[in-house]
């Protein structure tokens, strides 16, 4: 390609870039212009340049249908020290992604990124090429995130009601911030109403505003009402009767998970809040619920999207970036080219003919909000594809077999006895899943098991060797996180009771399963994996068991000695209900309901439980089969009542 000006990235004697803008012509006379100027500028310098040529070859000029056409297929681009910008028109994402190949054989595809990403179109281009890797923001934390929140109180000239985003200039300001400015003495709140006033409707040298309303995504007529506020026209009284009128339309356009305006308990708030604080001034990046319709706030900047592949016409075509690893070996690239991300792509593409577009992402730490210690991450990915004729995309989450061929050489095991154990492991994996929906956990309807081929990289002698991994499939489960539920929903007494209920109810069956985190033997019960599903009126319709992690680790304490852990569940939210007697009264009596309605029905029905796993190995060492047995000899023995009544204690303790 020919490039009119200097190279993509020069720098000068001072290490700044000679060019910050550059247009790329991709049809009749392709070409790069990357000359000091406007974009206006350099698109008549390329005209300019094709005539020159075409006068040597003593051609006409171009004609102002050439030139049109010429200028109709141009892309605007800007240059940062070391990221070429895309400024696609969302109507002409075709130019834009034509720009995109060509230019990746200037500079390398990681280094190209795409603006206007807040506009769908764009982001469904992307999105249909197997690339949210090139639009996701970068992870954060939640220490990160809480500490960017804490650093962002400022005031201006009065309150310190303000969020400052450092890249853009913006301080957003909340209505419970709002709220404290209504408080003010008449002076003073006139000053911070006029301060805030000022501030909407004047905007930076970035182009952002000075001030604005938390969060973004708020009803433009609230803004509206705001910036068309003239406090000097008011007297006191008028102007706080506007302010409150502000402040109760605002309040009600708010959904109620951001209501609560507490980081530590609200962790929808937070997300937002966290969001709203890293926006860029060349926004090239949105955020995972723009990238997944439905996602819940606990998964925001915790998926890391990585390169994948695109299907083009049926056929699959690897990302380049992938090529460009097995030339360099470039550290970088070894972050993002996830080669278990290749092959559960192949798997798919093997399994189901007719897919439209599939995107991969790597979860590499805990969601939970009190991760338990010692635990292993980083095996868990989530996936996002879609079906030709679909009308809408699907989304599942692979986790990786904890305890697979490769993690037995890990520990020096030969290679025949690790692969032995990695498969009793994946049906002990199964059986239990078996067991638990045989009690009556409410899990995942259906869950799929795959496997692929890999290259052993550890450090026993089996270096090298192709071994297989095992993963387990299941829908991802829309809802709400039990332990992520936002405080502001217990206020309401209905949303307590039914969420009392549906966790005693759960609790029960979780006590007899004897959910425990291997490493520690800490309860794993209100720690990510119980889903609430929230229905059409705002209450809790089901609660679902996303994983059966841990099941079957405690098999042997009687119930009523292992049953005071699931008091926490009522305790840790005793001063957000409104009566917490009745919640816990709610809470325990679900719980004593569910524990005499499994124990009848395992009496009534023995055989059916006692011979489930008749065909499989009994040893007391510990096998899966001798493990039900105890389960169900404890729950024969146990009296429901006395359990209950010990788990009241530990409330009331």
């Amino acid at each position: 390609m020919k490039i009119l000006g200097e190279p993509i990235f020069a720098k000068d004697e001072n290490g700044r870039l000679k060019s910050r803008v550059g247009t790329i012509f991709l049809t009749g006379h392709p070409g790069l212009v990357t000359q000091a100027g406007i974009h206006a500028m350099q698109r008549q310098a390329w005209i300019d340049e094709v005539n020159r040529e075409r006068s040597a070859e003593g051609l006409l000029e171009l004609t102002e249908d050439e030139i049109a056409k010429l200028v109709a297929h141009s892309v605007d681009l800007l240059f940062l020290d070391d990221v070429v910008l895309i400024r696609p028109d969302p109507d002409r994402m075709d130019l834009a992604l034509w720009a995109d190949e060509e230019l990746q054989k200037l500079v390398s595809k990681r280094k190209i990124r795409f603006l206007n990403t807040h506009a769908k179109r764009v982001r469904d281009a992307l999105r249909a090429r197997g690339e949210n890797w090139r639009m996701a923001r970068d992870l954060r934390t939640r220490e990160e995130v809480d500490k960017q929140i804490a650093r962002g109180r400022t005031a201006i000239r009065h309150e310190a009601i303000y969020y400052y985003n450092g890249n853009t200039g913006t301080r957003y300001v909340t209505v419970g911030a709002y709220a404290q400015v209504y408080a003010l003495p008449d002076a003073e709140f006139r000053a911070q109403m006029e301060e805030i006033v000022n501030g909407l409707n004047s905007r930076n040298r970035l182009g952002s505003p000075d001030i604005d309303l938390f969060p973004p995504s708020l009803d433009p007529a609230v803004r509206a009402m705001f910036r068309g506020l003239k406090p000097a026209m008011l007297s006191d009284g008028e102007l706080r009767e506007a302010a409150e009128r502000i402040e109760r339309d605002w309040r009600m356009a708010l959904p109620p998970e951001l209501r609560d305006e507490n980081p530590e308990s609200n962790l929808a708030w937070r997300a937002e809040m966290g969001e709203a604080l890293s926006r860029k001034a060349n926004e090239t990046e949105v955020g995972d619920r723009e990238l997944i319709q439905g996602i819940s706030p606990e998964f925001y900047r915790q998926i890391e999207w990585l390169p994948g592949g695109r299907v083009s016409r049926g056929q699959l075509i690897f990302d380049p970036l992938y090529d460009e690893y097995q030339r360099t070996r470039d550290p970088e690239l070894a972050e993002l080219c996830d080669l278990r991300v290749r092959s559960i792509i192949f798997n798919l593409m093997r399994l189901f003919g007719s897919i439209d577009y599939v995107n991969v992402g790597r979860i590499p730490r805990s969601l939970a909000r009190r991760p338990i210690a010692g635990t292993r991450r980083g095996n868990v990915y989530i996936v996002q594809y879609k079906e030709v004729g679909e009308p809408l995309s699907r989304v599942f989450i692979i986790r990786f077999q904890k305890w697979g061929i490769a993690e037995h050489l890990d520990e020096g095991k030969d290679l025949l006895t690790a692969i032995i154990e990695a498969n009793d492991y994946a049906d002990y994996i199964m059986d239990r899943r078996l067991a638990c929906r045989q009690l009556g956990m409410s899990l995942p309807r259906h869950v799929g098991f795959g496997q692929f081929t890999e290259k052993y990289t550890g450090k026993n002698q089996y270096y090298g060797t192709t071994v297989r991994a095992y993963y387990y499939v299941r829908q991802y489960v829309q809802g709400i996180a039990s332990d992520k539920v936002p405080v502001e929903r217990f206020h309401n007494p209905a949303f307590a009771l039914k969420f009392a209920e549906l966790m005693g109810e759960a609790a029960a069956l979780d006590l007899v399963v004897g959910r425990r985190a291997t490493e520690t033997s800490e309860p794993l019960f209100d720690k990510n994996y119980e889903v609430l599903q929230i229905g059409p009126k705002g209450l809790p319709v089901r609660l679902i068991v996303t994983d059966h992690a841990g099941s079957f680790v405690d098999y042997k304490t009687p119930l009523d000695q292992g049953v005071a852990p699931y008091a926490d569940v009522v305790r840790r939210r005793e001063r957000y209900v409104t009566d917490f007697a009745d919640f816990a009264k709610t809470y325990v009596a679900a719980f004593e309901r569910r524990l005499a309605a499994i124990q009848q029905i395992y009496r009534e029905r023995r055989a059916a439980f006692d011979d489930l796993f008749a065909g499989r190995p009994y040893d007391q060492a510990g096998s899966g089969a001798y493990r039900w047995a105890c389960v169900l000899k404890r729950l024969d023995e146990c009296d429901p009542q006395a359990v209950a009544a010990a788990l009241k204690a530990a409330i009331q303790a």
